[in-house]
């Protein structure tokens, strides 16, 4: 499967909203986008020693969102993740973590009950459904990741506010345990926000059909746009198209951001592999789609080696290779 990030240099953009702005009469929200990084995976002593010209390896890096939350508001940080349908914030305090979300001091917090016709059905979309939680009778909703993190907690509604725009309500989890592959990049947030195509992603509760982000190639500076904008000095823009598909399949993600890879080129070289590469297969494995909580581009077994292949063959006189 392959996520796909795309990276948006708009130097401009970034000068001109580098504040939150808010547009009422169509809904556009500017918000600041912030890019973190992790620790760095440092070569062995060996290859260390031995290569002249090293890449500093940035292997966890997110980008991160700030709002308020609650009745008094709470500020909280969250990581954005077009991959995921619920957001959630982290609600008990560890350790490890540095901001948690505390929902005992809101007034405008309200845990779904298990008996709630909300935990059935507006669950829907979610990879695991919901279940009840004997101990307190609430909503319990479980999520986990393709780098074998988990979180699970409860279902509740609570006031998010984000730049000019409340949304009395939200639909989130509010979670108390869990595993991480990254505590380093556990502490720096407050949870995640999900932004895929499911009716309890964090865009669609709160009314926007339309959302973009753009990040600087210089630093760690970027915006998100929720909503619609157009802009004089912009050019004209290429788009490509996303996919759906009606019938269920196992491992097919309908909610996700699917589009469809055409092929893969190196240096001018067009990699030598049929189009059904690309295509899922089934059960529905293989899907392109664009994940921006995914830090690498994962491919199907096939078409990775040839690019690697491919990839090594063009660069054998000026690169080595460290495994």
């Amino acid at each position: 499967m392959s996520f796909l990030h795309f990276l948006l240099h708009f130097t401009i953009f970034l000068l001109l909203f580098h504040e939150i702005f808010s547009f009422p009469s169509n809904q556009t929200l500017f918000l600041p986008l912030r890019k973190t990084h992790g620790g760095h995976r440092p070569l062995p002593t060996s290859a260390a020693s031995a290569a002249t010209n090293r890449l500093a390896f940035h292997h966890n890096v997110t980008l991160t969102v700030s709002l308020t939350v609650g009745s008094p508001p709470q500020d909280v940080t969250m990581v954005l993740d077009t991959g995921s349908e619920l957001s959630w914030l982290h609600c008990k305090k560890t350790p490890n973590l540095n901001s948690v979300f505390t929902p005992q001091v809101s007034k405008s917090y309200k845990p779904v009950p298990c008996d709630s016709p909300v935990c059935k059905t507006r669950t829907r979309d979610l990879p695991v459904p919901a279940s009840c939680d004997p101990n307190n009778k609430l909503c319990h909703v479980a999520v986990s990741y393709a780098d074998a993190s988990s979180i699970e907690g409860n279902l509740a509604h609570e006031n998010f506010v984000i730049g000019s725009s409340t949304q009395p309500g939200f639909l989130f989890g509010c979670m108390d345990s869990g595993y991480s592959s990254n505590s380093e990049e556990d502490s720096k947030t407050t949870g995640l926000m999900g932004m895929n195509r499911g009716s309890l992603s964090f865009v669609s509760q709160m009314g926007f059909p339309k959302f973009s982000y753009c990040i600087s190639g210089f630093d760690s500076s970027g915006v998100l746009l929720l909503g619609d904008a157009r802009f004089s000095w912009l050019g004209e823009l290429n788009y490509t198209p996303l996919i759906q598909i009606s019938d269920p399949l196992p491992y097919y993600d309908r909610v996700a951001y699917t589009v469809q890879l055409e092929g893969i080129k190196v240096g001018n070289k067009i990699l030598d592999l049929p189009r059904s590469a690309f295509v899922p297969d089934h059960t529905g494995a293989g899907q392109t789609m664009v994940d921006s909580g995914t830090q690498f581009t994962f491919l199907m077994g096939p078409v990775y080696t040839a690019l690697r292949n491919e990839f090594l063959q063009q660069t054998r006189r000026v690169l080595q290779v460290y495994n």
